[in-house]
């Protein structure tokens, strides 16, 4: 069975485990996130989730906001983080096959069930180790996932068609595989505006989370090309929004906004990053 190793460790986040505990306790401290550590467990609304994949150092903090949310919903048995392709390697959108992959905190398994499932269900979505062996925006969620919830099965999507009809098709997917949506967390794995100057990242991506928190896929869409809010997980949160509304996430909520340059001081040019949940009561 396959096994996929750390692309990024020692790069987007520690590669030692104690220093890597560590790094996700400071996000989560840290004064641009939550203010407190996760939960373990609660009885609270569940939860899917928005959530950033840059370098903890920057984007960590926000992202900690989402999974101090989610820990408040009851225990996920499997985690589902959808993510866009950087590399432009692979298939249109690739699941990958059942196995294990590893970071600093340990193994984690794939869900070999909901995977063939998926496969099963789509003429869209393959299985394909190749997409995912360099690619980070889905294993930077990885270490938050394991110290936030523990032992739990994981099923990465990677995104290389990213278009509004394929984000509809692998939500409407997921719906359909997933049968008690209490056992599963979802998150949509993306950055926001790149490289722009901190008002206008602000700008652009203040429009198109409007749109986010109407689950208005498209006018999401729209918006974003008419903002030119250069998002790189546009299709997993296209697929997100389709999947909350199929499945009753209908409360959504922005936790948390911030660009790297809160977190580095150097606002010339900054990557927005947003954390947001969709709540099911």
């Amino acid at each position: 069975m396959p096994k996929r190793y750390p692309a990024v460790a020692g790069y987007f986040y520690e590669s030692d485990p104690a220093r890597l505990r560590k790094q996700i306790e400071q996000c989560f401290t840290s004064e641009h996130g939550p203010g407190s550590m996760p939960s373990k467990g609660g009885a609270g609304p569940q939860t899917l989730l928005i959530s950033p994949h840059a370098g903890y150092m920057y984007s960590g903090p926000v992202a900690a906001h989402g999974f101090s949310q989610a820990s408040k919903a009851p225990q996920p048995k499997t985690v589902v983080v959808i993510g866009p392709n950087h590399h432009g390697e692979g298939t249109e959108v690739s699941v990958y096959p059942p196995g294990q992959w590893v970071t600093p905190l340990g193994e984690v398994e794939i869900d070999s069930e909901i995977v063939n499932r998926i496969v099963e269900s789509s003429d869209l979505i393959s299985m394909d180790e190749y997409s995912h062996v360099y690619e980070h925006s889905i294993e930077v969620q990885l270490p938050f996932i394991q110290y936030t919830f523990g032992r739990v099965k994981f099923v990465p999507i990677c995104m290389l068609n990213q278009s509004i009809e394929a984000a509809q098709h692998v939500g409407e997917v997921l719906a359909k595989v997933i049968d008690r949506a209490e056992d599963y967390l979802v998150i949509a794995s993306s950055d926001f505006t790149h490289y722009e100057p901190h008002e206008e990242a602000v700008r652009r991506d203040r429009a198109v989370i409007d749109k986010i928190l109407k689950l208005d896929i498209e006018g999401f869409y729209t918006e974003m090309r008419d903002k030119r809010a250069t998002l790189c997980g546009y299709g997993a949160i296209g697929a997100l929004i389709c999947y909350a509304k199929l499945k009753g996430y209908t409360n959504p909520l922005l936790l948390k906004y911030a660009t790297s340059g809160d977190t580095s001081g150097d606002k010339s040019s900054v990557v927005g990053y947003a954390s947001i949940a969709f709540l099911r009561r």
